[in-house]
């Protein structure tokens, strides 16, 4: 069975995408941008700002799908400067300490929007908050 999960963003039926997509026990959020509630951007040239609240979406995501963060298995974090990774990684740590879930930074050309400096993208497997073993 699948479900879609939608977040309002007016792109969403504009491209013909979910925020995510829940199949069995599997959740993939897409590429989440730092979209304020009104439409603009978030956190204008704050990476650290930007990556909260895009996690911020994803969770409502997951949610909504039934996950939790303590469900994600992956992360990817993409940047338009990658040399400001450890704004982003804050962010994530901040959110994802206790989970550890396997995560990519990667740099991008660009975003849709100029102004957006991050985007992240989500996986979690439900039943997936085990407990960890020791990290190597």
């Amino acid at each position: 069975m699948r479900q879609n999960v939608g977040s309002g963003s007016p792109l969403e039926p504009q491209i013909g995408f979910s925020r995510a997509v829940r199949v069995g026990d599997h959740v993939a959020v897409a590429g989440t941008a730092p979209i304020a509630d009104d439409g603009s951007t978030a956190a204008p040239g704050d990476v650290h700002g930007q990556t909260v609240r895009c996690l911020d979406i994803a969770e409502q995501a997951l949610k909504e799908a039934g996950a939790s963060v303590q469900d994600v298995v992956r992360t990817r974090i993409m940047l338009t400067d990658v040399t400001r990774w450890k704004e982003a990684a804050r962010a994530h740590g901040e959110r994802f300490a206790a989970v550890r879930p396997a995560c990519t930074f990667v740099e991008v050309s660009r975003f849709i929007d100029p102004e957006w400096l991050v985007e992240i993208e989500v996986d979690a497997v439900l039943g997936g908050d085990a407990p960890a073993g020791p990290a190597r």
